[in-house]
């Protein structure tokens, strides 16, 4: 009798030791790889040093990775897929005595990310044969030969795929209707990123997607680097190929918001990090992230986290799952 998914399989021992340092901040949201062929999994969590993502991988198995904060990486063989914020992609854990995926989360960042792994018999009977719509990678997990690790290129969490990943954290319907409900939601994940153009026969309109997705990670690479002192947009606009307005455009299309609010997303989690590690105050930690005016960047920390920064240490959804009785 098939085990019921609210009480689900245990962990294999990989994910044990892999999430066993960041106790809370690691939890299931719904599924059971054993028993119904997925599993979604949610992390929040400060990395004090790098942790070996790749031990909770199950073998076999292909990963999607939807990315909110942290940066982490995937390597197969002479491929590296590198996981920054805001972004999506996925990988294929090869098989008992086939070549493994090696990866990490980098130490000093604060990591917010959901995975959904999908075994492969359920990719099987869901997808069916293969066929030149679907992405190499899958193409290959569907058939019959060796299990070969692989990853895919990551790509920007556009706005409908952000609210899809926050509506995975909290689902709208009663607990007797999640299993209806995330097995839709896995299936329309596999929908979005499951399936490619042939390569042979790339569409100019996917060509254009392709350079729209380049120039984002332009940008998001750019204001990372110092979210505190960013670059002018005309100097990124001449890193990207572009000018300024269409640079601007593309970025609000793809991404569902414009730049200065990313920019702004960036110091509050900065500063949210900061708070976190008690050895910086309010104002040290608004200073820190560019800000001159405490006023402006409670006021911009409220819209963020929902509540001042003085009390947000005490309000990080680590510590109140941590506080909550079993």
């Amino acid at each position: 009798m098939p085990r019921n998914p609210k009480n689900p399989a245990p962990p294999f021992e990989g994910e044990i030791a892999a999430w066993s340092a960041v106790g809370a901040g690691w939890r299931q949201l719904f599924g059971s790889f054993q028993n119904l062929g997925f599993s979604l999994e949610w992390h929040d969590f400060t990395a004090t040093g790098p942790i070996d993502w790749a031990r909770s991988f199950h073998p076999g198995s292909v990963e999607l990775c939807l990315n909110l904060d942290g940066e982490g990486s995937v390597t197969s063989g002479a491929k590296t897929a590198r996981f920054r914020g805001q972004t999506a992609g996925f990988y294929r854990q090869g098989g008992p005595g086939e070549r493994s995926l090696s990866a990490v989360r980098s130490p000093g960042q604060t990591h917010r990310f959901i995975t959904v792994e999908f075994g492969p018999e359920f990719l099987r009977r869901e997808l069916g044969e293969p066929n030149e719509n679907l992405h190499p990678l899958i193409r290959r997990c569907l058939a019959d030969g060796p299990e070969a690790s692989g990853v895919s290129d990551p790509e920007p969490l556009t706005a409908r795929r952000r609210d899809l990943v926050l509506a995975l954290r909290q689902p709208p319907v009663l607990a007797g209707a999640q299993r209806l409900w995330y097995g839709a939601k896995v299936r329309e994940l596999m929908s979005e990123f499951f399936f490619a153009p042939p390569t042979d026969s790339e569409l100019f309109c996917h060509r254009q997607q392709r350079a729209a997705r380049d120039r984002v990670e332009t940008v998001i690479e750019a204001l990372k680097k110092d979210p505190a002192h960013p670059p002018s947009l005309e100097a990124i606009a001449r890193e990207a190929g572009c000018s300024p307005f269409y640079l601007s455009r593309t970025f609000s299309k793809e991404m569902g918001q414009t730049i200065p609010q990313y920019l702004r997303q960036l110091r509050m989690e900065r500063a949210a990090t900061l708070l976190r590690s008690g050895s910086f105050n309010v104002t040290e930690a608004a200073l820190e992230v560019g800000y001159s005016s405490l006023s402006h960047f409670s006021a911009a920390f409220h819209q963020t986290f929902g509540c001042c920064p003085g009390l947000y240490p005490m309000a990080t959804p680590t510590q109140r799952a941590a506080s909550r009785p079993n």
